[in-house]
């Protein structure tokens, strides 16, 4: 249960993640895939990989992505397709992952032990050791490359003045 569950969730979110055509909505399932490989990483015993998982992706890169793709589609239209979309009953198939996440994370807090992964384990000061120390090139260069990505949408995003 601890596994499969979230497992299905994340095959099934990543599917519609791919196969949607409002990028929004493909961006959103993607946080609900993400979510579930966040609860896939606490059920194996991994829960500073869980919460990276959260903060960083979940939490940061894809928030930014939907925030420029939002910034970018800003026609009636979309506003009108939007507005049928949330009246319609669509929020079944969701609700049913989030049950699912939600079922996984309470077998695994109240349920089940904590599986014993071999090796011990590393505490978060060695892990920003690492990124800020050896590291701190790829950092920052990532740090730079997410940067330029939201200059140039917010580039393409301003309307020139007439």
């Amino acid at each position: 249960m601890m596994f499969w569950a979230p497992a299905a969730v994340a095959l099934a979110t990543t599917m519609l993640a791919i196969t949607r055509a409002n990028p929004v909505h493909a961006l959103l399932w993607f946080v609900v895939s993400l979510l579930a490989m966040a609860v896939i990483f606490f059920g194996l015993g991994a829960a500073f990989a869980a919460a990276l998982e959260v903060i960083v992706y979940a939490g940061a890169i894809v928030v930014l992505f939907l925030f420029v793709v939002m910034m970018l589609s800003l026609d009636r239209a979309a506003a009108l397709r939007e507005k049928i979309f949330m009246a319609r009953p669509v929020w079944v198939v969701p609700i049913i992952f989030v049950a699912l996440l939600g079922a996984a994370i309470a077998f695994a807090v109240f349920g089940a032990p904590m599986p014993q992964m071999a090796g011990s384990a590393v505490p978060p000061r060695d892990v920003a050791l690492r990124l800020f120390g050896d590291d701190l090139p790829a950092v920052e260069l990532a740090s730079l490359l997410l940067l330029a990505g939201l200059v140039v949408s917010f580039h393409l995003g301003v309307e020139p003045k007439k």
